[in-house]
């Protein structure tokens, strides 16, 4: 117990009764719930598979199985039980399906599974799945608040709530009859369980006889409750959380429950662990400066003993373009003067979007990058589709880029046409672009399947011609209105918000490669388009370098994917009002949980934090102004560089840019 501080020991060592350690972030939560299980085994000697330890993600619960077994050096540690919420409720069906009516081997429904169900019980096509995940949501939230179809169908208010109250009583019974329980059933059922037959669950409070929780400000109502069984009287519990980085209520976390522990169990000892083993000190007076603005039921200031650190910087651009170069050639730029791990560094956002046009400046600066919780512009769906027209339009012996676009949209070319056309090809050595074109596949297919193809094939190189001879980007927009590419989007969307921002991602293809032309051709006025479009493979290629070479890369990820994360050089984007906080947020009056998201991201940074804004951003093709966010004004000004006040040109930015990069390029030479 020697590496632990006097909280952290005090809170290992206490078993006294209920325990509650109120852990700041990167306080070493995670040391205090893995040691104490090895105290609970060594010291207090409760056989370890009479301890259960719960989490929410099987990463977490995989690795603080293993740091437990390390503690524990060969003792026996059979039995022993972490795992998450789920697999704990699982656990229990499993053992208990005879008492709750299931024959073995009962199935569990996932996310697909569910919505097949439910759009089958509502009689829905795949045009209708906006309605269907409405559903599905609404089901899941009823179930989490312990909420029966009985009882949602008498407080529904609506059309649309009575319609997901019949649902929900329908899709329960349809489960039953299929012998299966869904994701929400894994904690619902064992609460149903355990409160109408007291003798199961007094026979689980025997097996499991000391309990502990890590992130309990993540917990929803059925998971609250299914602690307060397991625990019961005995209060043999400890609870590891943090009322400040609770950023999931809307998945049905309730942060509440906190200090819902204190009328639970009077005698509820806390723990505070306020020293912070990651931040600097100018780091922390800021997270704790910006959080105070919260109300709070346990108060806590973050402390640090490494320093005071470099002033937090603040970087106003003028719009989202200048936003995203500044982030991508600074990055660079520390990279080679100060020899900074590309891997050090972390770009976060609020949402996923805003990584399109940062994707675009590292990878056109070199700056390779890993995009975390979320998935990169190239391996969207819709960007792959357009990719691979631009492939076959410069080389028409890309076969695969050919099979995926033969037939998107529709074509009516089937399987087998596909697989007569690839046997002859293979036969005569040619492309399948090629073989369409030789009389020979008349001998193959019938006319009709020739057609189709010929006439995609006729397509593809009355575009090339139209590239080469005239504007090739207009020629590229052209294409995209004749295949009625955006109404097939729409078509294969689960809603209209989900189509438009597929559509808004093809677009910002199209202007990326018009600006790829443009760079080009400054350098090379012969540039064309079959140039432009083998630069924007490259950085595709790029994008999908092996695992090995995937070690040193900058990370980008989303706030909520941020948490439990830390990086030495962060990079909070967006701080604009309507963007953190989020819009939907202000017209809701959730104003508290986005300040703890901005805590969050604040405080994942190790040793710099800068945070940028952009006076204009582009919205639905137009620009508009941008408010800093309230966020910045609750920090602390002694502690903060502001850079970019005043009002700069684009002809004075650019020539800030072509000498930071004539800067790099020196470096580089010097390599």
């Amino acid at each position: 117990m020697s590496k632990l501080n006097p909280r952290q020991r005090e809170a290992v060592h206490y078993i006294g009764g209920p325990l509650l350690v109120l852990a700041g972030a990167g306080s070493g939560k995670t040391s205090v719930i893995t040691r104490k299980i090895a105290y609970l085994v060594e010291q207090c000697e409760i056989p370890a598979r009479h301890i259960a330890a719960v989490t929410f993600t099987n990463k977490a619960a995989r690795e603080m199985k293993e740091r437990v077994g390390q503690l524990l050096q060969g003792r026996d540690s059979r039995g022993l039980t972490v795992s998450t919420f789920h697999n704990l409720g699982l656990n229990i069906i499993r053992r208990e399906h005879r008492t709750l009516g299931f024959k073995p081997g009962f199935s569990i429904f996932d996310d697909q599974d569910s919505k097949a169900l439910l759009r089958d019980l509502l009689l829905h096509n795949d045009e209708d799945a906006e309605q269907v995940q409405t559903v599905q949501h609404q089901i899941s939230t009823w179930k989490n608040d312990m909420i029966e179809p009985e009882q949602a169908l008498a407080v529904a208010n609506g059309p649309l709530e009575i319609l997901c109250a019949r649902a929900y009583e329908a899709y329960n019974r349809h489960l039953r009859a299929y012998n299966a329980v869904d994701f929400d059933d894994l904690i619902l059922v064992p609460v149903r369980l355990f409160g109408s037959h007291p003798e199961v669950l007094e026979r689980w409070q025997g097996r499991i006889r000391y309990l502990l929780v890590d992130e309990y400000q993540d917990t929803n109502l059925s998971q609250y409750r299914l602690v307060r069984q397991l625990v019961g009287y005995r209060g043999a519990l400890t609870v590891v959380g943090d009322d400040d980085q609770s950023i999931y209520a809307w998945r049905g976390a309730r942060p509440e429950n906190l200090a819902q522990l204190q009328q639970d169990f009077p005698s509820l000892k806390v723990v505070k662990l306020e020293q912070n083993y990651r931040s600097t000190s100018r780091i922390l007076k800021a997270a704790n400066t910006l959080i105070a603005n919260n109300p709070h039921v346990f108060e806590k200031t973050l402390w640090s003993e490494m320093g005071s650190g470099d002033p937090l910087r603040v970087l106003h651009t003028r719009n989202e373009d200048a936003e995203c170069d500044r982030i991508a050639t600074e990055i660079l730029d520390r990279h080679l003067r100060e020899r900074i791990p590309f891997r050090d560094f972390a770009v976060l956002y609020r949402g996923n979007h805003q990584s399109r046009m940062l994707e675009m400046k590292l990878q056109s600066y070199q700056v390779p990058y890993k995009i975390s919780g979320g998935t990169s512009f190239f391996a969207r769906a819709e960007i792959k589709d357009l990719m691979c027209y631009l492939k076959v339009l410069v080389n028409r012996d890309d076969d695969n880029a050919f099979l995926r676009i033969i037939n998107l949209p529709r074509r009516e070319i089937g399987p087998t046409t596909l697989q007569k056309l690839g046997e002859y090809a293979s036969a005569r050595q040619a492309s399948l672009f090629d073989a369409c074109a030789e009389i020979g596949l008349e001998q193959v297919l019938p006319a009709a399947a020739i057609d189709r193809l010929r006439r995609f094939c006729h397509m593809i190189e009355s575009l090339y011609q139209r590239c080469v001879q005239g504007d090739p980007i207009a020629a590229i927009r052209e294409l995209i209105d004749e295949i009625g590419y955006e109404e097939w989007i729409r078509q294969n969307s689960a809603s209209e918000a989900t189509a438009e921002k597929r559509i808004q991602n093809v677009w910002f293809l199209v202007d990326s490669l018009r600006a790829t032309l443009e760079r080009l051709q400054e350098d090379n006025p012969e540039a064309g388009i079959e140039e432009a479009i083998a630069r924007l493979i490259l950085i595709d290629l790029m994008n999908r370098q092996e695992e090995e070479d995937d070690s040193d890369r900058v990370q980008l990820m989303t706030l909520h994917a941020s948490k439990g994360l830390e990086f030495p050089h962060v990079y909070l984007m967006g701080m604009e009002e309507e963007l953190l906080p989020h819009r939907n947020s202000i017209e809701s009056d959730t104003i508290e949980e986005e300040r703890r998201l901005a805590y969050v991201g604040i405080t994942r940074a190790k040793r710099t934090l800068t945070m940028t804004l952009a006076k204009k951003r582009r919205q639905f093709g137009e620009e508009v102004e941008c408010a800093p966010s309230r966020f910045l004004d609750e920090l602390p000004a002694e502690d903060i560089e502001r850079e970019g006040l005043g009002d700069v040109s684009p002809e004075q930015n650019r020539a800030k840019g072509r000498a930071t990069l004539s800067g790099l390029r020196g470096l580089l030479d010097d390599l």
